[in-house]
């Protein structure tokens, strides 16, 4: 499932409005996440999603203030809490928590989903106890939904429908290719292109340090601090934009060109997490390491994976990483002294020499230690610790070992 996003451009009346419906679904959210809160074995089961809905009604009917808001807004807020709570048990999402005020504001409308083209740039999205309400349209044709979210932050408001892409079909050419992710380089591909993701202008990087100093000044809970911050915030919303902007047009180039997509297999999560440690263990190079995890998530790995997959179904694979930079893509030996830096790679064994980014990417391509048979995994087979040897044809197309020495990392003829 992925979403069809289009910036929402209500009236200054309609604004007040969804601002009302924020409010109310972001109550009924944090009541229930209060009532669960404080459940505990002694106290005796947390209600469950049916006691709550009657708990609602009830409330609704007592107070105006809340009888006065959209009851199909409060009641999927209940059910998008209860979707968190699932998540949350299955393990592939967090414990849902508060929501916040100025910070998540949305709300979300299930099972009617009416909307209406008006010309080329814009269309109209029906919206309970409001109307119709303006957004800008920048696909040829209305996205076919069930459900839309409505949201607003840094200042503008976004509809998002809830529709299932459309796979783009093969070539049928028969070529594929392997992606390498970096830092200096988002993406390298095995046919020698590099990809990378757009990143702030060095204007931007000053002007979003400008605003923070400011704010740091700026005395605590004051407009001037909040002003400041939200300055800081449309200039990464910005950023986040391009990201995203170039993301789809990646995706939707490679599975067009390609029958079959190879993407180096990163934890991104493991990989970012902070380095700071306990209070007992304190981490070591924490502003290095936030540092590097700032500039990794800013290329896009995570979404640039899922989107192709979502655009060619069957048709991406991952390899793992291991290895994939230390071996020769021409004669398959693995040493670590052939990295010569992080864009040189000289091969110790037969001097084949390129770029270090563009030779992973070829021995992702060839899917070296994942999704090979076995006689091709023990042609290509990892020099035991304590050997080293080079690899020389076998006369059927492979190659095989030839132990040369007892130490380790020793060059061929030395």
């Amino acid at each position: 499932m992925a979403t069809a996003r289009f910036r929402l451009y209500p009236t200054t009346v309609q604004e007040q409005q969804l601002f009302e419906h924020c409010a109310h679904a972001r109550f009924v959210w944090n009541l229930a996440v209060e009532q669960h809160s404080w459940w505990t074995p002694r106290r005796g089961p947390a209600p469950s999603f049916a006691t709550q809905c009657r708990q609602l009604a009830e409330a609704r009917a007592e107070f105006e203030w809340l009888r006065e808001g959209s009851s199909r807004v409060q009641q999927q807020a209940l059910r998008d809490f209860w979707q968190a709570k699932k998540n949350f048990f299955a393990r592939t999402h967090g414990r849902p928590d508060w929501r916040r005020k100025r910070r998540d504001e949305g709300f979300r409308i299930a099972d009617t989903c009416k909307a209406q083209k008006l010309n080329r740039h814009w269309a109209l999205v029906w919206v309970p106890k409001i109307g119709w309400v303006r957004f800008r349209l920048s696909t040829n044709a209305l996205p076919d939904a069930k459900s839309y979210r409505v949201t607003y932050r840094n200042g503008q408001w976004h509809v998002a429908f809830a529709v299932i892409p459309d796979s783009i079909e093969p070539p049928g050419t028969g070529e594929l290719v392997g992606i390498d992710r970096g830092v200096t380089i988002t993406a390298a591909l095995s046919d020698g292109r590099t990809l990378n993701c757009p990143q702030p202008s060095a204007k931007e990087q000053a002007r979003v340090r400008k605003h923070q100093r400011r704010a740091a000044r700026a005395p605590k809970g004051s407009a001037e601090k909040a002003a400041e911050y939200a300055k800081v915030a449309r200039i990464k919303a910005r950023e986040v934009d391009r990201r995203k902007d170039w993301v789809e047009k990646t995706s939707t180039e490679l599975a067009r060109r390609f029958d079959l997509i190879r993407f180096e297999k990163l934890n991104i999560r493991t990989m970012t997490a902070s380095a700071k440690g306990t209070v007992e263990a304190p981490g070591r190079n924490v502003r290095q390491k936030s540092g590097l995890n700032r500039a990794i998530l800013a290329q896009g790995w995570g979404q640039l994976r899922l989107r192709t997959g979502q655009k060619a179904p069957g048709r991406v694979e991952d390899v793992p990483a291991p290895y994939t930079s230390l071996r020769c893509s021409a004669c398959g030996w693995i040493e670590k002294n052939s990295r010569k830096s992080q864009a040189e790679f000289v091969c110790v064994s037969c001097g084949f020499a390129c770029n270090a980014d563009i030779n992973a990417a070829v021995n992702v391509a060839a899917g070296y230690a994942a999704g090979t048979t076995p006689r091709q995994r023990s042609s290509v087979r990892e020099p035991r610790p304590a050997r080293a040897g080079i690899l020389s044809p076998d006369g059927g197309g492979g190659c095989q070992l030839l132990i040369l020495n007892p130490t380790a990392g020793a060059r061929p003829g030395a």
